[in-house]
């Protein structure tokens, strides 16, 4: 059995909603099945916050053994370094995860906030806020890019704001049961990055024939015109269905990019900027000349059904 202990530092508590949703395993199975036991958890756990301060000092100690620290929200390093502005029984949080870091098998930074720094750490940033092991797209962040956990890790990246609740409950599986944890470039497990959202929209077909939307509440693609980065954003989220149901795509709102490094992008959320009428950013893998000669095509080829915008979204 894992021991796990929950960090809250700069959060919004989303994070933690998305992990009381996750069904396949849920955090009770991971429970009950003995994977996992929860030291702390700020939502779950009913002992008094001196029962934290107690375990923070045993696993700083050694005393206690500590198997997976999952750390949630922006790591506050403001005003000047000392990350006063967000303390535990007045000691700078930023310092108690150094420590109990130190100390892990294993370290999460669940959500964009705590792997990039995420809104937060957005211009103007007053707070000073970083991630884990990155700021934004660049490494390093509150640790070197040297730094690793016990286990020779380093932190493991669960991007996403916030994080799909199975990206959270899996990796804490496959830690529980000693299995492999491969990562991209940006520490993010490749299991659950390693497609676009773009993959499984049900609006693809409008994409490919550059059938396009320019106000919400349409059936064509939200890419060309309403801000949509799902063609540019590593996640699962029309391949494992939010609430086993739904997406962001699926209901009709663009994809804001949540489980990328540069999240949010500096700029409006629901416009795509263009150079005449070609996106800026283009979708993964695929060049400017190719991009222009396909659009140039995609339209004339596109079926009736396309063009009417009669297929379901």
């Amino acid at each position: 059995m894992a021991t796990m202990l929950w960090l809250q530092t700069g959060a919004c508590s989303g994070d933690t909603m998305s992990l009381l949703n996750a069904h396949g395993p849920s955090l009770e199975s991971l429970v009950a099945n003995g994977d996992i036991q929860v030291l702390w958890h700020p939502s779950i756990s009913t002992e008094p916050t001196s029962h934290l301060a107690k375990l923070i000092e045993q696993i700083e100690k050694g005393e206690r053994e500590l198997d997976i620290l999952c750390v949630e929200g922006s790591l506050i390093t403001g005003p000047y370094g000392t990350g006063m502005f967000d303390s535990f029984r007045g000691r700078a949080k930023i310092d108690i995860v150094r420590a109990l870091a130190g100390q892990a098998q294993a370290v999460l930074a669940v959500g964009s906030c705590a792997a990039f720094g995420g809104i937060p750490a957005a211009p103007p940033n007053p707070t000073d806020c970083t991630g884990m092991q990155f700021t934004r797209d660049t490494a390093g962040g509150m640790f070197d890019t040297a730094w690793r956990s016990k286990s020779g890790m380093p932190v493991i990246n669960l991007g996403g704001c916030p994080t799909h609740p199975l990206t959270i409950t899996r990796t804490l599986a496959m830690l529980a049961q000693g299995l492999p944890v491969e990562l991209d470039a940006h520490n993010r497990p490749t299991a659950f990055f390693n497609q676009m959202v773009h993959q499984g929209c049900t609006r693809n077909e409008y994409h490919e024939y550059d059938v396009e939307d320019t106000e919400l509440g349409g059936r064509a693609c939200m890419f060309f015109n309403l801000g949509c980065q799902g063609p540019t954003t590593m996640a699962n989220c029309n391949s494992e269905l939010w609430n086993q149901r739904s997406s962001k795509t699926r209901a009709g709102v663009p994809c804001f990019g949540c489980t990328s490094p540069n999240f949010p992008k500096n700029g409006d959320l629901f416009r795509t900027e263009k150079m005449g009428e070609v996106p800026v950013t283009l979708p993964l893998g695929v060049s400017r000349g190719h991009y222009m000669a396909y659009k140039n095509l995609a339209q004339a080829a596109a079926p009736m059904r396309v063009r009417d915008k009669k297929m379901d979204t």
